[in-house]
């Protein structure tokens, strides 16, 4: 077994250092978080796109926290080496910071080692807040999916300089108060290039190019079983979907025919038992 991944391991992991980039993925479940925790992943994100990947909503703004602390304990009794991360979901976090702190915590109790929440220097006193309890945070900024309304959609951030610059202030502001990585969504590989540079905690990117620290993708998207266009950046290592229909489609036609199950698949009785009922 691995040796445990830790907060302070994934913080020290920036790649100007010498250090192998790290690896992030989704899972939701038991099954799959063992699995992914065997391929050798450093971090797995219990992440809200469990809404839309496994519960079929068309965002991530329609469940809470009841959801998320189902999906992460269910990684969590995995028992993983790989770090766990809980997404705190839309308006958990977004009022007061003690509201923050306190479902920061709930995510914590139901197996999480740290906690992942979107936004810039407008959430500073919540994440402060987060960290002062010693819960430590993975800050989100860039596309941020929560915020898909006041965006106007799934849309690229940082193309323009001033838009650029304060996404790098947001960053820095972030690191500054505490964050030990900083997830990049959707900005120009150039901006996340200076991103990185400019900081002293490991950048994960999704949508920002290859010179961030680390990368993350949504499982459902890597094995081509999310039911969803793939973003741009999305590269499918296997078509899941294809194979599991396939397999249920040969169990249906086994059924039909009777050829499933087989003698050899059924449990046997000894010859009292069928005499005794063949005389009922």
């Amino acid at each position: 077994m691995r040796e445990p991944v830790t907060v302070p391991a994934v913080r020290d992991r920036k790649r100007r250092d010498g250090k192998e980039p790290l690896v992030m993925i989704t899972a939701y479940d038991t099954a799959f978080a063992r699995l992914v925790d065997a391929a050798g992943v450093d971090v797995i994100l219990v992440g809200d796109s469990l809404a839309e990947v496994v519960l079929g909503y068309g965002s991530t703004l329609q469940i809470g926290i009841e959801v998320m602390e189902h999906h992460v304990g269910a990684v969590a009794r995995a028992r993983p080496s790989a770090l766990v991360v809980g997404d705190l979901p839309w308006m958990t976090y977004h009022t007061e910071p003690y509201d923050g702190v306190r479902n920061a915590a709930r995510l914590v109790r139901a197996g999480a080692a740290a906690v992942k929440l979107e936004g810039g220097r407008q959430r500073l006193a919540v994440v402060e807040a987060i960290i002062g309890a010693e819960i430590p945070v993975m800050a989100h900024i860039g596309l941020t999916p929560q915020s898909v309304h006041a965006m106007g959609g799934y849309k690229v951030q940082g193309r323009s300089v001033s838009a650029a610059e304060a996404l790098v202030a947001d960053a820095k502001a972030l690191a500054g108060v505490g964050c030990f990585a900083v997830v990049l969504e959707g900005v120009p590989k150039v901006l996340a290039e200076t991103v990185t540079a400019e900081l002293d905690v490991p950048t994960i990117g999704i949508g920002a190019g290859p010179a961030c620290d680390g990368q993350v993708l949504v499982l459902h998207d890597l094995l081509g079983i999310a039911d969803r266009p793939a973003a741009k950046f999305v590269r499918r290592y296997f078509d899941l979907a294809d194979a599991v229909v396939t397999a249920v489609a040969s169990y249906s036609a086994d059924v039909r025919s009777g050829a499933f199950p087989s003698d050899e698949e059924s449990y046997h009785g000894s010859s009292d038992l069928r005499e005794a009922l063949a005389r009922r």
